[in-house]
């Protein structure tokens, strides 16, 4: 188990490295001139070249790169250039709003999707149900959710509020209700369609065959034999469900005029403030990443054939 850790954070680490080198490199190549964002659009020639000194635009390639990641490992994300303010101050507030909103909706997403997929793989008459109802959830995007939800519960019935994330906890619960149920709503039934399945898939196993002729209570198989290897395929398209969820924030953020890290990354592309778009960028790409490596500890910790597979 130790080595199978070791080759994960390993594997972390590269990839962290990989993906914070290409999304430096990729806003390097892109159109535009940073010194013109800072300065504003009417600098004369000499004050956009003392803009590019001052703000080291003229150096190198590999000494930005080194110097951002050097920035960057010691918790400095740099400066916005259009606020002139530190970018860990202007996201800690969006941070905080966007992972109440994603711990929501996983919740909703988990508490909801694995006991419908684990009732309709038990129970054949309400599989078909849940079928059909699977199929459109997985077929409605978030913004469709979003608006349906906005009409209904919050102008028509007025049950929730339509903008803002809330203050303190109740408050935020309150506010992000709605965003959070359009965020999970197709992830829902994308988890209870693979819990199905997994489950379905377990049922016919010969070991699961033999625990029913030896007597052993039925309860006690779904809960031993079935749910417990049925979690594997589960446990991984959870975590990928909460990376896509950080993600898929940026449209329920927009449409319910949510503070968060998703609008913050839509406003800094629309003003070209390329150093907060790298830090939002890092920041997504790390949580994608470190849920991936997650799901495959946890998944090593459920089967250990896993981590003989991976380790050697």
């Amino acid at each position: 188990m130790a080595r199978f850790v070791v080759q994960r954070f390993g594997a972390l680490i590269l990839t962290l490295l990989v993906a914070s080198f290409i999304i430096f490199g990729s806003l390097y190549l892109a159109p535009g001139d940073p010194a013109t964002v800072i300065a504003g659009g009417h600098a004369t020639p000499d004050i956009l070249e003392q803009v590019r000194i001052q703000n080291h635009l003229n150096d190198p390639f590999w000494s930005r790169y080194w110097a951002w990641l050097s920035d960057v490992l010691h918790g400095d994300l740099g400066e916005s250039f259009i606020y002139r303010e530190p970018v860990t101050a202007l996201l800690a507030p969006r941070v905080g709003n966007t992972v109440f909103l994603v711990v929501y909706a996983s919740i909703l997403i988990l508490g909801v999707g694995i006991p419908l997929g684990l009732s309709s793989a038990l129970r054949r008459r309400l599989g078909s149900v849940v079928t059909v109802g699977t199929a459109v959830g997985m077929a409605t995007p978030a913004f469709v959710a979003a608006i349906v939800l906005i009409t209904v519960f919050a102008t028509t019935l007025g049950w929730f509020p339509v903008f803002g994330a809330g203050a303190g906890f109740v408050g935020r619960l309150w506010h992000l209700t709605l965003p959070a149920i359009a965020l999970a709503f197709s992830w829902v039934a994308y988890v209870t369609l693979i819990t199905k399945a997994s489950v379905r898939e377990e049922l016919v196993r010969e070991h699961v065959e033999t625990a029913r002729s030896r007597g052993i209570p039925w309860p006690l198989i779904v809960r031993r034999h079935v749910f417990r290897n049925a979690l594997i395929p589960v446990t991984t398209v959870a975590g990928l469900t909460v990376a896509g969820l950080v993600a898929g924030a940026v449209v329920v953020e927009q449409a319910f005029g949510l503070n968060g890290v998703g609008s913050g990354l839509v406003q800094a592309a629309s003003r070209k403030d390329f150093v907060v778009v790298q830090a939002i960028s890092l920041l997504l790409v790390a949580t994608f990443v470190i849920a991936n490596a997650v799901v495959d500890l946890v998944n090593g910790l459920l089967d250990p054939r896993i981590r003989l597979t991976k380790s050697r």
